[in-house]
């Protein structure tokens, strides 16, 4: 599936993936897919963050519902305020692991290598019958390893199964992350529907906004 991935959308995966690792999560869930998803510069993250759904706003709900696993690198993305107001002190959070691994359990992991090129197209246009130029990407491996791929929860690779159908009900060969996106907002259970119910926003009216951007664009 990977291979018909715009190169927008292989980079969304890759930074969930890094997201994933930096939280000290030892998979890549919708939540990670979301966080990535918000933080690009496509016209689909442009929806998702006038509506409120950020990178920081993400990033703090999922911590809020998840917590950080136990080889969490702390960013400094992540507001000290909102982080109190939902009654997580960071400061406590960062003594209690230090405490726990020792001071290097906080060591940021390094940035993943260089982008794989992925398909091209225009931004948010229609295509129809065009093949995607792309070489073959591999999946993420079963089992997470601390230099390697993380593994897709059953949940997150529903979306990406999701996100296939959403690009060829608009008879695109292409996944942008405008299909990762209205996938995610399609989802009924895990954790993104808690985290844009929290942000105060519903799928259904982040669909549409999607849509209407499509419309737009087209």
């Amino acid at each position: 599936m990977f291979e018909r991935f715009t190169g927008e959308a292989r980079a969304v995966v890759i930074q969930a993936q890094e997201h994933a690792r930096r939280l000290g999560h030892g998979y890549i869930g919708c939540e990670h897919l979301l966080l990535a998803a918000a933080s690009t510069g496509e016209p689909a993250s442009a929806v998702l963050r006038k509506h409120g759904v950020t990178p920081q706003a993400v990033e703090t709900q999922i911590v809020r519902l998840i917590g950080l696993g136990q080889a969490a690198s702390l960013p400094g993305s992540l507001d000290r305020e909102a982080l109190a107001a939902i009654g997580i002190d960071l400061d406590v959070v960062r003594a209690r692991i230090e405490a726990a691994f020792g001071p290097g359990a906080l060591t940021r992991v390094p940035p993943a290598g260089q982008r794989r090129r992925g398909c091209r197209r225009r931004p948010m246009a229609r295509l129809r019958h065009r093949r995607c130029r792309a070489r073959p990407a591999t999946a993420p491996s079963a089992g997470p390893a601390p230099a390697g791929h993380l593994p897709f929860t059953p949940r997150a690779k529903k979306s990406l199964e999701h996100a296939l159908r959403e690009a060829k009900m608009r008879h695109d060969n292409c996944i942008g992350v405008e299909d990762l996106t209205l996938a995610l907002a399609d989802m009924t259970d895990g954790a993104v529907p808690p985290i844009l119910s929290a942000l105060g926003i519903s799928q259904a009216t982040l669909r549409a906004a999607i849509f209407d951007r499509h419309r737009q664009a087209s």
